[in-house]
Parts: structure tokens; C-alpha cells; sequence
């Protein structure tokens, strides 16, 4: 069975595909640009040893869909013989409140995700929208959402509910929720791979442009620090992450702002950008400029490193003990700086990095001192892989 995985973005479609009976990436691809009037769309695609890229106007979703599967059934750099051999499409959907976990695309599902939309502003309504257009171009081929929050069904009342009225979460479903749920479910399963446990008390740190931490303990989602939507938690890279909302009227009061143009900013212009005076939302950036001395730059660094800390801490406490570390996204696999800083001082909980492995590291690894207690890794992340999983499990039911 052959399952074609989709992240959509506003402009751009992302895909790879995959053959579930040895759980291999056939291809993988992409196309940006989509429905911008003018504009010429890049639709680059990787099968094997090939590679290729072309331009073209690109007017819908369901038109790079097509493309994409043009791409995959040519007859001398494809991969599949024809389109039928795609069982289904899976996405990587954020949220549709109570409709969580895997599900077809219908109607119900897709009208929550709309009425939702202020909650992930960047995320629901591209899907929103594609996905209503491959409804009408393919209507013969499942099209399956996998929601972010479904790893996340698993915690505890005590550890997802806001202390607000309770009727608040009866009526309108306000709880924390907790996003990238591919990504630490793939790293809970292959962090058991790894070390030959299936029983571990594990912190996986998704760290990235968008960054969260979830304790996991035996394979299950325990807390998360992304609440209701995907701004809170960690700071983001221009978003704001974990802030007192009593603030607000003080802001409108003082700035003359409305509501809607305060959130506009803390959703645009807040995270590392914001603490780092505008300078930059790219750790890269940051840590360049802070070797340079720039005060924004290294209260940004600081900022985001004792946030990430105060939540291991939390989470070693959530878990009762801690028997993983684990570092994965763009920031977790490639910052040495950041994983270095997150660990530092950690000697009494039995957690010691190694200093000279860290140094170079980037591919799946440990990072583990030979006295510490605790196991630090690198485990590069597969969301794809996870809702390709999921995606045949539904439908195969």
C-alpha cells in the first residue's frame, strides 16, 4: 500500500510518499508559491537518485496535487504506474477541537476546523481550503486527517485543564491540548527502539521554528507545554508563547491598540524576534550575533534556554524521574549551543552531556556522558512517517 502525505502550508504543498509494506520513502517533493497571482511556483521533486525542478503557475491545491502526482507517474523518472496505486492521502492536521485523533475528511470535520480557526490562525484554514479542493478533484480518494492532539489524549485531567470555570471546558472545549503530536509520538517510539524499553519515562524536546516539550512515560503523552492553541508554551519564533492575558488592557489602554492588533503582534512579532528587538527569528542569526555581543540576540538565547529548562524540571517532577532526554527539530538537531545550555547544571538529576559529542553532532545519536544516569539523544523526527502510519491504519480498519 502506497500512502501520499501532505503539509500544507497557506502558498506551498509539501509531500512524500510512502510504500507501507517496508515503510520506505518513495518520493518526496514540493511546490510554493500556490495562488499567487504573477507568480511562477518552484515544483521540485526527489524520487531516488533523481532530482528535478521546474516553474509554472500553480492556481490551487488540488492543481499541485496534480502536478505532485504527475511527478510520481511519469514514465521514465516516476515511481508508481498510475494514480490509482495511491491508497490514500494523509494529512497533518492541527486541530479541529473535540474531532481529534485520525479521521476521514467530511463535512463535520472540515466545519470544525473553520469554526476553530482563530484558535491556529497559520494552520486550519490552508487545510480548510485544500482540502475541500481535492475533495471535489478526487472524490474516489480517501483523504484522512491525523490532528496533533490526538497524542495528546492521553494526559491526565490535572495536567490539561485551565483553573477556569468549568463550564468553560463542558461548553466550549477550552483545555490545553497540545500540538506536534506526530513529532513526540515518533520520538517516544523510537527512543523505545533505541534503548530497548518499552516502559520509559521520556522528555522529548521538538525544538524548531515552533518548539514544545512533552513528557511522555511508557509510549504516553503525560503534558505538553502547548495549552489551547500552538502560540503558548515555549517562546516560538516570532510567536509569543506562555503569557498573561490580564496584560491586554493595560496594552489597549496604553498603546491605543485594538484586541485583535495586539494578538496580531504577539502572534507576528513577539517569540525570539520580539526578545531579540527585532534582529531575528533564526536561532542561527541569534547565536551569531550574540558571539558578536548583541544584547537582543543573547537575551533571546536566554530567554528561550530557561524556559526550555524550567519544563524539564517540571516534567522530571510530572514523571517521577527522568530516563531519556531527547532533542529533535531544526534547533534540537543542529543547535549545539541550545543543547549544551538546556543541559548545563543538570548534575544533580543524574543528566550529563558530552561535551566533545555534542560539539559535532547531528544525526540520530547519544549525546550521553559516561556518568550520567540519564540518556541524552538526537533523534532526528518523522511526522510524515507517523501519519502515513496512521493514515493506513485507518483505513485499512
Amino acid at each position: 500500500m502506497k500512502i501520499l502525505v501532505a503539509n500544507l502550508g497557506s502558498t506551498s504543498f509539501k509531500y512524500r510518499l510512502f510504500d507501507m509494506e517496508t515503510e520506505t520513502q518513495l518520493a518526496r517533493g514540493g511546490i510554493d508559491r500556490i495562488g499567487q497571482p504573477g507568480a511562477e511556483s518552484s515544483c521540485s521533486v526527489e524520487i531516488g537518485s533523481h532530482k528535478s525542478e521546474r516553474t509554472q503557475v500553480v492556481p490551487d491545491h488540488a492543481s499541485a496535487v496534480q502536478i505532485c502526482l504527475e511527478q510520481l507517474t511519469d514514465s521514465e523518472t516516476g515511481c508508481i504506474s498510475s494514480v490509482e496505486e495511491v491508497a490514500a492521502i494523509g494529512f497533518k492536521a492541527v486541530f479541529a477541537g473535540k474531532l481529534s485523533g485520525v479521521r476521514k475528511v467530511d463535512n463535520e470535520l472540515l466545519e470544525m476546523m473553520d469554526e476553530l480557526s482563530d484558535v491556529a490562525p497559520a494552520h486550519n484554514p490552508p487545510y480548510v481550503k485544500a482540502m475541500r479542493e481535492l475533495q471535489a478533484a478526487f472524490p474516489e480518494m480517501p483523504l484522512v486527517a491525523a490532528l496533533e492532539t490526538g497524542f495528546h489524549e492521553s494526559i491526565p485531567q490535572a495536567n490539561r485543564l485551565y483553573a477556569v470555570p468549568f463550564e468553560w471546558q463542558e461548553k466550549y472545549s477550552i483545555q490545553r491540548w497540545g500540538f506536534h503530536g506526530a513529532s513526540h509520538r515518533f520520538i517516544g517510539q523510537r527512543t523505545a527502539e533505541l534503548l530497548g524499553r518499552d516502559d520509559l519515562k521520556i522528555v522529548s524536546c521538538h525544538l524548531g521554528g515552533s518548539s514544545s516539550l512533552c513528557a511522555q512515560k511508557g509510549g504516553q503523552s503525560m503534558a505538553t507545554t502547548m495549552g489551547m492553541t500552538p502560540q503558548t508554551g515555549l517562546p516560538q519564533n516570532n510567536r509569543v508563547g506562555d503569557f498573561d492575558p490580564f496584560a491586554l488592557p493595560l496594552l489597549m489602554r496604553k498603546s491605543g491598540k485594538s484586541l485583535e492588533e495586539l494578538l496580531s503582534e504577539l502572534g507576528k512579532s513577539g517569540g525570539l524576534l520580539g526578545l531579540s528587538g527585532g534582529l531575528s527569528s533564526d536561532i542561527r542569526d541569534l547565536e551569531e550575533a550574540a558571539g558578536n555581543n548583541h544584547e537582543g540576540a543573547q537575551r533571546a538565547l536566554d530567554v528561550y534556554v530557561a524556559n526550555i529548562r524550567h519544563y524539564i524540571g517540571a516534567y522530571m517532577a510530572v514523571l517521577e524521574g527522568i530516563d531519556a532526554l531527547v532533542f529533535t527539530g531544526g534547533i534540537g538537531e543542529n543547535s549545539q549551543y541550545i543543547r549544551q545550555h538546556v543541559c548545563a547544571g543538570f548534575d544533580w538529576a543524574g543528566l550529563k552531556l558530552d561535551e566533545s559529542i555534542n560539539q559535532t553532532a547531528r544525526d540520530e545519536g547519544s549525546l550521553t556522558a559516561a556518568e550520567s544516569k540519564v540518556q541524552i539523544w538526537i533523534v532526528p523526527t518523522n511526522e510524515e512517517l507517523v501519519v502515513a502510519r496512521q493514515t493506513e491504519s485507518l483505513i485499512t480498519k
